[in-house]
């Protein structure tokens, strides 16, 4: 038997959830049970695999075990960024067959997403705001978002460059010199979007929260144990993203970030007026390792996600947290100097598993197991539309998008850990100071 050594460990920081009223979560295992499907990880992945596996299957049992509680997890804590384009590009525009192939997947998980939401009226905030990506320097406006103006030409995608003043009037802050808005992005509350697709899964699909998997073993059947029961299924699919290589697939093979974000008090009307900017906003940075992401928000609230840090056992300190926190709130006077007054409610940590080669882990991956992880920083698409594909495939379904999955790779091997660690803080921290000025 397999003995899973590393849980997660999501504390109760998390802003999206904290703005959020009470959910009371699934009942946590408490029993040993058999299922016909166990899906492991809440997540966007386990959570879309989940509800795929019940609609191709609606006479199967499905179970699914998630370690804490659904939008305390990673896919409750990202920047609530629903992307519909690659995220990053590059000027080589031989590239573009491979941009057509993820242009099909992210837009067939918003639009997974979207019916979902629509259907069960989830409240999270969804809106088709579109996105700033903004450079702060002429030099990165140039090196980094000329560049992805080639790209989106070439895919025949409507953008629009916004120059400095006006990009002022729209965010709020002069802070940056240019920007290219592009319309098809959707901004949620990604707290309240994994809530609610948790809550409304199919009949057929059981949710287990706190439930963390201590063991598990392998055979003819899948027994996953935890401290309060066990389950046993003749097939799985595993959807718990940098915590599934413990689980015997995709060892050696992902690196473990951690982001750190924060949120403010919601704005009172005299500050909104002096803010003087009505529509809420999102914003990536040109460069994603030395620029933040920011987001205004329907509620008046204003995010700023800033610092990446390698935390390769997915537990990062509180007191880190806190001086980052100090961090953000500088960063938050340096561009909202008119909004002195106003504190951040929260801030907290959230972790994104990436390959070397930024592929995902997706398909069959032993006789009776499917494997959606390692998303790459781009949760909420990738996660949804890689859960809905490997349920398909295990379900035997000829899914026209699988392909697509597929054709995206595998991740490569990494070097012992110790020498990952030591490479990949060493090349963050050269982007970080070499694109210092984009900050």
């Amino acid at each position: 038997m397999l003995k899973i050594a590393r849980l997660p460990q999501n504390d109760k920081t998390n802003g999206w959830s904290a703005c959020l009223p009470d959910r009371r979560p699934h009942a946590a295992l408490n029993a040993d049970i058999k299922a016909d499907w166990l899906v492991i990880g809440g997540g966007y992945a386990g959570l879309a695999a989940a509800r795929q596996l019940a609609r191709n299957r609606p006479d199967d049992s499905i179970a699914l075990l998630e370690a804490g509680i659904c939008g305390e997890n990673a896919s409750g804590r990202n920047s609530g960024f629903i992307i519909d384009l690659p995220h990053t590009v590059s000027s080589d525009l031989d590239q573009l067959e491979g941009s057509h192939r993820y242009l099909r997947l992210a837009r067939a998980a918003t639009a997974e997403l979207e019916a979902i939401v629509t259907e069960n009226s989830i409240q999270c905030d969804w809106s088709r705001d579109g996105k700033y990506h903004a450079a702060v320097t002429p030099e990165g406006a140039h090196s980094m978002l000329e560049p992805y103006a080639a790209e989106l030409t070439a895919l025949g995608e409507p953008f629009e460059w916004v120059d400095k003043k006006a990009l002022a009037a729209k965010l709020g802050t002069s802070h940056f010199h240019r920007a290219i808005y592009t319309p098809g992005c959707v901004l949620v509350n990604p707290a309240a979007l994994t809530r609610g697709l948790a809550d409304t899964l199919p009949g057929n699909v059981t949710v287990f929260e706190n439930s963390a998997v201590t063991a598990l073993e392998y055979g003819t059947s899948v027994r996953a144990v935890t401290s309060g029961g066990s389950i046993s299924a003749p097939r799985m699919i595993l959807a718990a993203n940098g915590f599934s290589e413990q689980f015997g697939h995709g060892k050696n093979r992902f690196v473990h970030l951690a982001l750190c974000a924060s949120l403010t008090r919601p704005l009172t009307p005299q500050e909104q007026e002096t803010f003087g900017v009505e529509k809420p906003w999102g914003l990536t940075p040109a460069n994603g390792f030395g620029g933040i992401t920011m987001r205004y928000t329907n509620d008046r609230r204003i995010l700023i996600r800033q610092d990446i840090r390698v935390s390769m056992q997915q537990n990062f300190p509180a007191r880190r947290t806190a001086k980052i926190a100090h961090q953000h709130r500088k960063l938050f006077v340096d561009r909202f100097p008119k909004l002195q007054g106003v504190e951040f409610e929260n801030s907290w940590v959230g972790y994104i598993c990436m390959s070397q080669n930024g592929a995902p882990m997706f398909g069959n991956v032993a006789p009776n197991v499917w494997m959606a992880a390692c998303q790459n920083g781009i949760g909420v698409t990738k996660g949804t539309i890689s859960g809905v594909l490997v349920a398909d495939q295990a379900c035997g379904n000829n899914n026209v998008l699988i392909p697509d999955m597929e054709s995206l790779g595998s991740p490569n091997p990494l070097p012992p850990r110790s020498l990952v660690e030591i490479g990949a803080r060493a090349k963050i921290g050269w982007e970080i100071w070499k694109n210092r000025k984009e900050a």
